[in-house]
């Protein structure tokens, strides 16, 4: 068998890395991952015949010549190349993880960093076990700095994540309700994503100023976990300039936000518009703004980086229609995204407003409970219509129906039992002239919707 020392001169000859034979590129490593359902063992020599240099298998079965190269198993030979090429590596490492906003706020940093420096960055949302460490290989002599997101539904995988990735720098963009099955409720998920900061506090990599720590001083949460483990290097950001890098504020969400931010050290002061929606993103911007400062982009390097970034991927993702203002936001949910996207609309500067919103999933035994409390919320919030999609919601509604001071009126609120029903539902009786938060779990497949408007 191949150790990870003899295979690194291998993929330093053949730094592409392919685990989908549909996708090999040529003269790559092909990887042969196994799954629940799929053992890619059995693709090596068709990923060969493809083009591919080697094939790394973990089953001698499949070993047909010089080509084919057998480990004891193939993921962790993948993260172990991932590991062994990073301590080869001498640039900035910043890994970042939270409950919401992970993927918008990689990209922010990345938008601004790349104003300046030649990066690489995660890859959509590939933040797992697999997506880490190739992320990891794919950076090659040319890179300045990475940005590494990690994602995480039980504890120990954001310490695994680290192991590979070895952040120098790192933040959590917050703590919230999601996952709470595989957490095992809200101080699992604390605990999980604070393997970040555990990670950090011990000094992380030993490269560079290794170690530092972005935190949000407006979070309670994150200041408490960064206190507990008693952080040092940290630099701070929030909406107020008390002991903060960068701070700022909202002046304008219509639905588009413009933020004015102040740089503590020179004093001056910035506005800057973004192509994003939603005031939860006031923080997905202040942190990449302060990540731009503390590695020495000018203000207009920054500001750049921020108008350019343009959100994709149906995450706060405004679309016109020819009578509507849509606010894509349909990629997962859970309960802390469901209510500062509730929230913000009830804020935006729109004639009339509309929620859309589908169930959400892996809340386990907290599921009844946490979406009768998003049902409150929506119904407390200052809107002209209310659609609801899903059995949960519907659950919700009735569990909560003679408690609350509101009433519920059939011609501004509507449940619907699935997806379909709903759009049958719209297509009678359609939306007209508004601005409307489109928000559910993935497994919704709430995109069907944006047709109707």
């Amino acid at each position: 068998m191949i150790t990870t020392e003899q295979l690194y001169p291998i993929y330093l000859q053949h730094p592409v890395i392919s685990t989908d034979t549909r996708k090999i590129g040529s003269d790559s490593l092909f990887f042969a991952l196994k799954g629940d359902k799929f053992n890619a063992n059995t693709f090596a020599k068709q990923a060969i015949e493809a083009g591919a240099a080697y094939a790394v298998i973990d089953d001698p079965e499949y070993q047909l010549g010089e080509q084919y190269l057998l480990v004891a198993d193939v993921l962790a030979t993948l993260q172990d190349l991932a590991r062994h090429h990073r301590r080869q590596l001498t640039i900035p490492i910043i890994g970042l993880t939270g409950t919401n906003g992970k993927t918008t706020t990689k990209e922010l940093i990345n938008a601004v960093l790349s104003q300046h420096y030649k990066t690489q960055a995660t890859q959509g949302n590939l933040n797992n076990h697999i997506g880490v460490p190739l992320t990891i290989l794919s950076i090659n002599a040319t890179h300045e700095v990475a940005v590494i997101e990690m994602g995480a539904n039980h504890q120990k995988e954001i310490e695994l994540l680290c192991s590979i990735s070895q952040p120098s720098h790192g933040l959590i963009t917050n703590v919230g309700k999601a996952h709470l099955e595989g957490f095992g409720g809200i101080e699992g998920v604390k605990k999980g994503k604070g393997e970040l900061y555990d990670y950090l506090g011990s000094a992380g990599s030993g490269l560079h100023d290794a170690g530092v720590a972005f935190i949000n001083s407006d979070d309670a949460v994150l200041m408490k976990m960064a206190a507990d483990r008693g952080l040092s290097n940290v630099v701070y950001y929030g909406s107020n300039t008390r002991s903060n890098l960068i701070s700022g504020e909202i002046i304008e969400n219509a639905p588009l936000l413009t933020i004015q931010w102040t740089n503590s050290k020179t004093n001056e002061s910035y506005q800057v518009k973004t192509q994003l929606t939603g005031a939860y993103n006031l923080y997905n911007i202040l942190v990449a703004i302060s990540i731009g400062t503390y590695f020495n982009l000018t203000s207009m390097e920054i500001n750049a980086g921020i108008e350019g970034y343009q959100p994709k991927n149906n995450r706060s993702q405004i679309v016109e229609t020819t009578t509507n203002t849509l606010i894509c936001d349909y990629y997962n949910a859970n309960p802390s995204s469901m209510a500062v996207a509730i929230e913000n609309i009830g804020k935006i500067d729109a004639k009339r407003k509309v929620l859309i919103l589908g169930d959400m999933f892996e809340l386990g035994e907290e599921s009844p409970a946490e979406h009768a409390l998003v049902f409150q919320k929506a119904m407390d919030t200052p809107v002209d219509e209310r659609v609801f999609i899903g059995k949960d919601f519907s659950a919700a509604a009735t569990k909560t129906m003679g408690h609350e001071p509101w009433t519920m009126d059939e011609k501004t609120t509507r449940f619907y039992a699935t997806a379909e029903d709903a759009i049958a539902g719209l297509r009678k009786d359609p939306i007209k002239n508004s601005t409307v938060l489109i928000k559910g779990s993935r497994g919704m497949a709430l995109e069907r919707l944006v047709e109707l408007f």
